[in-house]
This record gives C-alpha cells, structure tokens and sequence, in this order.
C-alpha cells in the first residue's frame, strides 16, 4: 500500500516529534438542585468531580482504544477542571505529549467522558440532563501550527 492511498490509520513515521498540547471543554447543562447536591457531596453515589476528573483522565489515555484510527500516544500530563454555573458545570481538559501527532482527540473525549460520568451520577434526580458544547478550545505542536477558537 501506499502512503497517503489506503483506507488506514495514517502513517506517522517520518513526522519528527514535537511538543502538543489541546484544550477541549464540554456543558453539562443540569438544575439548582443537582449543583448544589454536587457542591455539598450529596449525590448517593460519591464525590462527582472526583469521579468525573479520574473518568476524563482514564478516557484520556485509552482514546486510540475507542477511535478505530486514533493513535496511540505516550501521554505527559491530562487536567480535568469544572466551572459549576446556575445551568450546569462546564468541563475543560488539557492534554499534553511529546509526538508526531496531536491530542485533541485526548482533550475532547476527556471532556466527552467526564460530563457522561457527571451524567450517570446524577441522572437518578432528573431526566432532562444536556450535554453540549462539545469542542475544542486551542491546539498547538506540529505543522499546522496553533489553532485557538474565536470567542472563548
């Protein structure tokens, strides 16, 4: 096969390694109620935030396991941080490496997996939980150079 024609994970071989970085967030759109249970640790099931940081983590460092053509890459540092609003919290990721390819992948579905956990914790108080705003928020390393989104 030839680089470039196939229908396969893309190879990296010849790409020299830089430093990566990518930011990504996503909203948990949630009720008074249900904040305010995550802020005094009420939810039956446990510390929500906590759990939500170690789910985005871990999501993190298995995304070339769930992207079929994702690679897998030697992960420095991934950060999970939460802005708890009136409406909701907002997830935002950091992911870092050393490598021939980027990791927004790694940011997104870190946000991705942390507001599904924040989800899953608190589905049991009401149905009509949203997650949106799914995104990337900034991404340098690499050729293309630095990509930050207008307007966040």
């Amino acid at each position: 096969m030839k680089g470039g024609e196939d229908k396969f994970m893309i190879d990296i071989s010849a790409k020299k390694n830089t430093r990566r970085l990518a930011r990504a967030q996503a909203y948990i759109k949630l009720n008074a109620e249900i904040i305010g249970l995550i802020q005094a640790n009420k939810i039956p099931k446990g510390n929500v935030l906590e759990a939500a940081r170690f789910a985005g983590i871990l999501a993190a460092k298995n995304t070339a396991g769930l992207l079929p053509l994702c690679h897998n890459l030697p992960l420095n540092y991934v950060g999970v941080e939460f802005e708890a609003d009136k409406t909701g919290i907002l997830v935002k990721t950091e992911a870092r490496s050393t490598g021939k390819t980027g990791v927004e992948m790694e940011a997104l579905v870190a946000a991705s997996v942390a507001s599904l956990t924040i989800y899953d914790m608190c589905k049991m108080f009401a149905q009509d939980l949203e997650i949106s705003e799914v995104f990337l928020l900034e991404k340098s390393g690499g050729k293309s150079g630095v990509y930050l989104r207008k307007g966040k």
